[in-house]
C-alpha cells in the first residue's frame, strides 16, 4: 500500500497546500497538479459531483502525485465506507457540531476495532488482494478531517477535538459567519473571536490547523497561513478558472 504522505506532514504540524475539486473532470487534477498542490478535496457536498464521476477523480489526483480527500455533505456511514472503498485517502466530514457526530465521522472510516466500517474488497483493497495490508493502511495511514463551520461546534469544540482518530479539523469560514448571522463578514470581532476560539482548541488538543481561503488572492491565504494554518486549502478549480481567465483577458483588452 501506498505510504500517505499528507498523514506525515499532519502529525509534524507541516504546511500542506490543497485546492477544492468542484468540476467532475480527470484532466481538473492533471491540470491543477503543476501548481505544486499536496491534496486535492473532491466537493460532493455543494457540487454535482456523484459517486459515478468520483472514482476517475480519485485515481487522476492519486496518479498525479497528489492525495485524494473527499468533502462529504453528510456525516453518512454508508458513504464515507463507498468513497473509502474507491481509494480515497481520507474524508473532510461537513458541519460536524458535536462529540457525537465526530466520534460518528472517525468510526466510519476505521474498520474494527477503531470503527465500526463494514468490509468490501473494492479497489481500495486490491480487489481482495490486498486486504491484509489495507486493513492496517487504514489504522495507520487514513485522514479524518472535521469540518467546523457553526456556533454551535465552536461552543462544543472542546468535546469534539477530545475524539481520538481526528487528524485536522478545517474552518469552513462562510458557513461559519452565516451561523453568526453575518455572512461573509469575515473581520467582525465576533466572527474572529469564533476563529481564535477555534485555533486555541486545536493547540490544546494537538490537531492539526487547517482553513479553506476560498479566494483565489495567494495574499489572504498567506494571511492564513502566517495564523497557524498548515492545512491549508487554498480557493477552487473553478474560482482559479474564472479568476485567472477574467484577469488575462481584462489585461488583453487594456493593451493598446
Amino acid at each position: 500500500m501506498k505510504s500517505n504522505l499528507l498523514k506525515k506532514k499532519l502529525v509534524n504540524y507541516q504546511q500542506t497546500y490543497g485546492c477544492w475539486v468542484t468540476l467532475a473532470h480527470p484532466l481538473i487534477p492533471e491540470i491543477l497538479a503543476h501548481a505544486g498542490f499536496d491534496w486535492l478535496a473532491v466537493d460532493m457536498e455543494h457540487t454535482s459531483i456523484d459517486l459515478n464521476d468520483l472514482l476517475p477523480l480519485i485515481i487522476s489526483i492519486e496518479a498525479n502525485g497528489m492525495t485524494p480527500l473527499v468533502r462529504v455533505g453528510e456525516n453518512n456511514p454508508n458513504l464515507i465506507k463507498r468513497i473509502m472503498d474507491a481509494g480515497a485517502y481520507g474524508v473532510i466530514v461537513a458541519n460536524v457540531c458535536s462529540l457525537k457526530e465526530a466520534s460518528a465521522a472517525v468510526s466510519a472510516v476505521k474498520y474494527p476495532p477503531l470503527g465500526t466500517r463494514g468490509v468490501g474488497l473494492y479497489r481500495a483493497q486490491g480487489y481482495g488482494k490486498e486486504f491484509d495490508e489495507y486493513l492496517e493502511w487504514v489504522k495507520e495511514e487514513s485522514v479524518v478531517v472535521v469540518q467546523i463551520e457553526h456556533i454551535d461546534a465552536v461552543k462544543q469544540i472542546d468535546e469534539i477535538f477530545s475524539v481520538p482518530g481526528i487528524d485536522a479539523y478545517i474552518i469552513g469560514p462562510y458557513d461559519l459567519s452565516g451561523s453568526l448571522k453575518k455572512p461573509g463578514k469575515f473581520d467582525d470581532p465576533e466572527v474572529k473571536d469564533a476563529i481564535e476560539t477555534i485555533i486555541q482548541a486545536g493547540k490544546k488538543h494537538n490537531i492539526a490547523a487547517g482553513f479553506h481561503s476560498v479566494s483565489s488572492n495567494p495574499s489572504e491565504a498567506y494571511e492564513r497561513q502566517q495564523q497557524g494554518f498548515t492545512f491549508l486549502a487554498f480557493s477552487t478549480d473553478a474560482i482559479l478558472l474564472g479568476d485567472s481567465s477574467i484577469l488575462a483577458m481584462t489585461k488583453l483588452k487594456a493593451l493598446k
